[in-house]
């Protein structure tokens, strides 16, 4: 833990770009330490990046044991779909069970680490394990994500998916029938207190919204476009289990293990299906779509003739 007094010169700066300066630790690395939770402010966790500091604070940064670094093996991730590739990105359509990147206690597949066995060269910025990732779906989670290969597009990427001026539509089957059929959950998500491993709403927690509609509605579950307006981590997952609706094969959230099973899912059914920003390097608003993957479109057509 480095522990640092705020001094007159850097009285009103945001706190990354305080941060950074007094570290000598790049300011994306700093975004990423405080999207971790690893960076406070008088003893207080910094959620935003855009938090303003004050003269004679105490900042602690938590700046993570180099030995303790997840190792890159590169390895061809079976099902792993390039959408897009160009000198300032690589759009990659991520199959369930592969994480974003390397991280402790994940021994499997990355996408960081296929990206370096297929030869793509990615920006150098961001801790070691995962450069060029400016975005992260989880491990169960299929669809779409962006990789940044300059410099230029990690810096730009990064920026707009904390302005939020990144469009992220999500298709999601889930349990029962929300009421509304199109509406917004708007709930502040945090860690669980009484576990870990799990998100939660909880009081204090960081700014969260979600968007649904319905798509079509089945005996048991219905399929939602989901749009996110923030993006934390389990974020649909969370909203849609606090409304009692939870995303079918999702055991970790309260599905019901007996309508997976008859849909024979073995994660949840959630897919990232498109994704849209401004290009890096040409300037101009780029869309990028996919489908679901078998095993979710097998579980719609199940539902479909319950």
């Amino acid at each position: 833990m480095s522990v640092l007094l705020v001094p007159d010169g850097l009285d009103g700066e945001r706190v990354d770009v305080a941060a950074a300066r007094m570290s000598g630790v790049s300011r994306s690395r700093i975004a990423d330490l405080i999207e971790e939770g690893l960076v406070f402010l008088d003893g207080q966790k910094v959620s935003r990046a855009s938090v303003r500091v004050a003269m004679g604070q105490m900042l602690d940064i938590d700046l993570s044991d180099p030995v303790a670094t997840p190792s890159i093996t590169p390895q061809i991730v079976e099902g792993m779909r390039i959408v897009h590739d160009d000198s300032d990105i690589v759009v990659v359509d991520k199959p369930a069970g592969v994480a974003a990147h390397p991280s402790l206690g994940w021994d499997g597949p990355s996408v960081v680490e296929h990206l370096a066995a297929a030869g793509f060269a990615i920006s150098t910025s961001g801790a070691p394990e995962r450069q060029g990732i400016v975005q992260r779906l989880d491990v169960g989670t299929s669809g779409l994500m962006v990789v940044a290969k300059s410099e230029h597009a990690y810096t730009l990427l990064k920026q707009a998916f904390r302005d939020r001026t990144v469009d992220k539509v999500y298709l999601a089957l889930v349990q029962g029938h929300p009421d509304p059929f199109t509406g917004t959950i708007d709930a502040p998500i945090g860690r669980d207190h009484r576990h870990d491993w799990k998100m939660a709403i909880v009081d204090g927690g960081r700014h969260s919204v979600t968007h649904y509609e319905t798509i079509e509605a089945f005996r048991h579950a219905t399929l939602l476009k989901v749009h996110l307006e923030t993006g934390r981590t389990h974020q649909i997952r969370v909203h849609m289990a606090a409304v009692k609706h939870p995303c079918c094969g999702d055991p970790l959230y309260g599905c019901d293990p007996v309508l997976a099973k008859e849909l024979g899912l073995e994660r949840q059914w959630l897919h990232a299906a498109e994704l849209s920003f401004t290009h890096p390097g040409r300037g101009e608003w780029v869309t990028f779509r996919s489908d679901p993957s078998e095993d979710l479109q097998h579980a719609l057509d199940v539902v479909r003739q319950a």
